[in-house]
């Protein structure tokens, strides 16, 4: 009796073990499949190498994962704008003058009747698999042409959130459909912008 007592005590424990372990395997498959946001250069911010010598944002983007879904935040100011292309050639020329609608996407512009810059702040959802090229595009290219400028390649991670289903045809704040007031915003988000699960604390600068 005395065996058969210890021989189930023992099974007992085995499969509370067991039970336990996958129980923390799948918070951590959980917790890395999360949406995820990143900030664009972390406290460097999104500048060109003129104003921020430190700057290296291909350096800080080969150091993340991206995936469908996930969030990029630029901490700028209206004196940088936000550009993004799905097109090597716009990108490598610094220069959207010519790029075609369904492959660039400029998130902000630069504010000519502002008379003194002031800090804005731009959340761009990643939508579409394979290589994304962000750059800013002002003074003819010089700000891309000094640093700012990076390439991600976005994998398909758990997909896009229904809140962020392509066949939402909400326009952005960018098209001439948005309706809004005339003064610059503080923060510019897509109209249906809506927060990843988890947020990531990026704390790493994008210098080296």
């Amino acid at each position: 009796m005395g065996q058969s007592s210890g021989y189930n005590y023992s099974t007992s424990v085995l499969q509370l073990i067991t039970i336990v372990s996958c129980l923390v395997v799948l918070s951590c498959s959980g917790s890395v499949s999360a949406y995820k946001n990143y900030t664009v250069g972390g406290s460097l911010g999104w500048f060109d190498a003129l104003e921020k010598p430190d700057v290296n944002y291909q350096k800080w983007a080969d150091s993340k994962n991206f995936s469908l879904g996930d969030f990029l935040i630029f901490n700028t100011d209206n004196n940088h704008s936000v550009i993004q292309t799905y097109n090597f050639t716009t990108y490598k020329f610094c220069d959207y003058d010519d790029a075609l609608q369904n492959d660039t996407i400029e998130w902000s512009a630069t504010d000519p009747s502002s008379t003194a810059p002031h800090p804005i702040s731009v959340a761009v959802p990643l939508l579409k698999e394979g290589m994304n090229y962000f750059f800013s595009s002002d003074y003819d290219g010089e700000q891309c042409n000094n640093g700012q400028h990076f390439k991600i390649n976005v994998t398909h991670g758990q997909g896009l959130p229904k809140s962020l289903d392509p066949s939402d045809d909400a326009p952005a704040p960018n098209s001439p459909d948005y309706r809004g007031d005339d003064s610059a915003p503080e923060t510019i988000v897509p109209a249906n912008f809506n927060h990843p699960i988890e947020e990531e604390s990026d704390k790493d600068e994008a210098s080296g």
